[in-house]
């Protein structure tokens, strides 16, 4: 394989390295399945009450569209630039630059996002069982960091080949747990948690807030694609696992959200009385308190798979988040020392430092700054899912152009046409309800803080970025253009 473009000087990722399972899991595990149940969706109930349920599969067709485009658009541009190279190449290489300027506030984020709920998870307990001081969360936030920090130094096989035995256990731990939850429930499994107006005040207004919160769970099944310039055969094994770990895990949501719900009752699931509403229950660890329920002493397993799940997504995220500078990096939109490759690992070992600093540090500084890692962990998850939410909608535009301009002969109508154009009008009202707009009379309100600060931050990144591509334009306008030319081809 060859690298188009200036950038083949530069040394290259190890090439061949991994297959479908450990690509498959690089995305499932920066999806964190168990921390995802345990922590992002929990904040959609406050909204979509009993309807949850609901708005999992609609956050699951809306992310199935974008994996397909994604699909489609791996096949001619395997790359580690993975969706700003897609952009740049189909619509131009400006927008493909604004791309790679949201990952970069977007990705990074995800590793310390994760860190802060390793350091709860464990800081709780301890709390709570041992009288420990409250701030213990800390260290064991920068525990996590160094641990993924070594794991993605070493090497793209080692981490991902961890990523899968993690992965693994996290996904069977919480399936059997809403399994026995369906049981439980007995005669009060209902499809009215299908109903969008179930347990909630505005119907689709409410079910639109709760989705900010069920597409940040599915934030990560793309983040196979910038593997594309070290897994075999990228051109099918990228859209494969893309696809498959988006079905897998929207699935495995669903089914957790339907034991959950119908197990609590749907009727005052999203109430916001401390006594009654799922958020709260438990001491606001309603998963923990539905399996000591359930499980009796065995709900250790959860606390264990919430653990894991939160250390093997971070390492996802990081592996992702280095690839992406790594190729920023190798065009000059970032420093090219962020392209440079160990010898021996055969990874990106100053992208990987940067982000191993970079992670602690965040997940510290806004753990304490915020009053607690929880409150952290809100705004970074509501930044990361308005950033992404406007790269999926970009990304099923990206699939209609790049087919009708480049390969016609190979447009599909389906696939390049009908799927992405539903996935822009799916994701559009998510994205208004993300700003707090309300629309159409459907009753949006305002996330409430310290989420409702996350629009303003995104808006002054877009800023600086606008800042910061003026002066590339002027000083190194070769640099935006080769986004649109770094990928492999055969």
């Amino acid at each position: 394989m060859s690298t188009q473009g200036p950038a083949s000087a530069v040394a290259r990722l190890e090439r061949d390295a991994i297959g479908l399972a450990p690509v498959l899991f690089q995305s499932i595990t920066h999806m964190a399945p168990a921390a995802a149940v345990a922590f992002s969706i929990i904040f959609a109930v406050t909204y979509a009450g009993g309807a949850t349920p609901l708005a999992v599969v609609l956050a699951l067709i809306a992310c199935l569209f974008v994996a397909i485009s994604i699909g489609q658009l791996a096949r001619h541009l395997p790359s580690a630039g993975g969706l700003y190279t897609y952009n740049a190449r189909a619509l131009h290489p400006t927008v493909g630059f604004f791309v790679a300027w949201g990952f970069m506030l977007a990705e990074p984020l995800v590793a310390p996002l994760l860190y802060l709920i390793f350091g709860n998870v464990i800081g709780v307990y301890l709390t709570s069982h041992f009288n420990t001081p409250t701030w213990l969360w800390a260290p064991f936030a920068v525990v996590a960091g160094i641990g993924v920090w070594v794991l993605v130094y070493r090497g793209i096989r080692i981490s991902t080949e961890a990523g899968v035995a993690m992965g693994a256990f996290e996904i069977v731990v919480f399936l059997a747990l809403a399994i026995t939850l369906i049981v439980a429930a007995g005669s009060k499994n209902t499809l009215s948690v299908f109903n969008p107006s179930t347990g909630n005040t505005h119907g689709l207004g409410s079910l639109f807030a709760g989705m900010v919160y069920t597409v940040l769970a599915f934030i990560g099944f793309e983040a196979s694609a910038p593997l594309g310039e070290e897994a075999k055969d990228p051109k099918r094994t990228i859209p494969r696992a893309v696809i498959l770990s988006c079905v897998l895990i929207g699935v495995f949501y669903l089914v957790c959200y339907y034991g959950a719900m119908v197990y609590f009752g749907p009727l005052q699931a999203g109430s916001s009385d401390p006594k009654v509403g799922f958020f709260y229950f438990n001491g606001g660890d309603p998963w923990d308190g539905l399996a000591a329920k359930v499980w009796g002493p065995f709900s250790i397993l959860v606390l264990l798979a919430i653990i894991n799940s939160a250390f093997a997504n971070s390492n996802a995220g990081a592996n992702a988040a280095t690839r992406v500078g790594y190729a920023l990096g190798r065009v000059g939109i970032l420093p090219r020392a962020l392209a440079s490759v160990h010898p021996r690992f055969k990874t990106p070992y100053i992208a990987v430092h940067v982000q191993g600093a970079l992670g602690i540090v965040i997940a510290v500084v806004l753990g304490f700054a915020l009053q607690g890692p929880l409150n952290a962990f809100a705004l970074l998850g509501t930044i990361a899912t308005l950033v992404v939410v406007m790269i999926y909608i970009l990304t099923n535009l990206s699939n209609i152009v790049f087919y009708m301009r480049e390969h016609r002969d190979e447009l599909n109508p389906l696939w390049n046409v009908i799927v992405p154009v539903l996935g822009i009008l799916i994701f559009i009202p998510v994205l208004i309800a993300a700003f707090g707009i309300d629309f159409g009379g459907l009753g949006i309100t305002s996330l409430t803080a310290p989420a409702n600060a996350a629009p303003w931050v995104v808006l002054a990144w877009l800023v600086l970025g606008a800042i910061l591509y003026v002066y590339l334009s002027m000083r190194s306008p070769a640099a935006i253009q080769e986004t649109a030319t770094t990928f492999v081809e055969a």
